[in-house]
């Protein structure tokens, strides 16, 4: 998978916080095992998942001890049932016991994020609507996890609040009108993605006749999702790209899909994420 080049710098920072918080002033318990002991260990997948995270795993190993190796089985974006291995590792000891929390922490969090990611994107296979995710993600793994998000086939919307307007409910009220917030969004620039949000059809009626080139339908139910296609098609080539947000699930994502919209967001994919099963084993020859 490619990796942005700020989620690649990001990489390290991130890594050596999380080995801080794990590892403190030192490891106690590796400390028991000889300085000299090598050891291989085997990263095993327990349950269905699309793999992602390994950039991150390879960092933690090569800041404990750049002498352990690598290889990798099943790479980022690609699919591993129970029992499949996806590494195998071979180094120091102490640095594979340090590292192996760490290392499972990232592997699993972000598997997660693209295994939902993937069940998302399959539900709405046909559809032509394109799944996105959010920014409800965990604090420090924004970046990590919207490369998660593209190794289960989802698409990023934007990464903060530094590169795209999304103009909401307070904003609005802030400016005086749906037109009045488009006109000074405009003025920002148009080189970002400018998008509002809008809770009725009124609402929408009123970012249509102000030329918003994106609009989210908050809440929509699906008659309401699809009138606002219909009446977004009237407008011809005025017409605005149209993403829906909101109490979506895995159960609901098809038909909402099904009513035309061109994206769907749900911060499912980054904040409900369970962590997906692994294990890593060791081997002491």
């Amino acid at each position: 998978m490619q990796i942005p080049e700020p989620t690649k710098q990001s990489i390290g920072p991130t890594v050596a916080a999380a080995l801080a918080e794990d590892v403190g002033n030192g490891d106690l318990t590796a400390s028991l095992v000889d300085t000299d002991a090598i050891v291989g260990a085997t990263i095993i997948a327990r349950e269905s998942l699309i793999a992602a995270g390994t950039p991150w795993v390879d960092e933690v190993f090569a800041q404990l001890d750049d002498t352990v190796l690598i290889d990798w089985y099943i790479g980022d974006g690609e699919n591993a049932e129970p029992d499949d291995v996806i590494a195998k590792l071979v180094g120091p000891a102490r640095a594979l016991l340090t590292g192996e929390r760490t290392a499972l922490n990232f592997l699993q969090t972000l598997s997660a994020t693209a295994t939902i990611t993937a069940a998302y994107v399959a539900a709405v296979k046909g559809t032509g609507c394109t799944i996105l995710d959010t920014r409800k993600t965990i604090p420090g793994l924004r970046l990590a996890q919207k490369y998660a998000v593209t190794c289960g086939g989802g698409h990023n919307h934007r990464v903060g609040l530094f590169d795209a307007l999304l103009i909401k409910e307070n904003h609005i009220k802030s400016a005086g009108s749906i037109g009045a917030s488009l006109e000074k969004a405009q003025r920002i620039g148009t080189d970002v993605l400018i998008e509002i949000e809008v809770e009725n059809h009124n609402e929408l009626l009123e970012a249509l006749d102000a030329g918003a080139p994106r609009i989210l339908l908050d809440n929509f139910s699906l008659e309401e999702l699809e009138r606002a296609v219909e009446t977004n098609k009237s407008y011809g080539y005025a017409a605005a790209e149209l993403e829906a947000s909101g109490n979506i699930t895995l159960t609901n994502v098809r038909n909402i899909a099904a009513t035309g919209v061109d994206y769907i967001s749900t911060g499912a994919l980054t904040k409900n994420v369970d962590a997906v099963d692994l294990s890593m084993l060791f081997r002491i020859d």
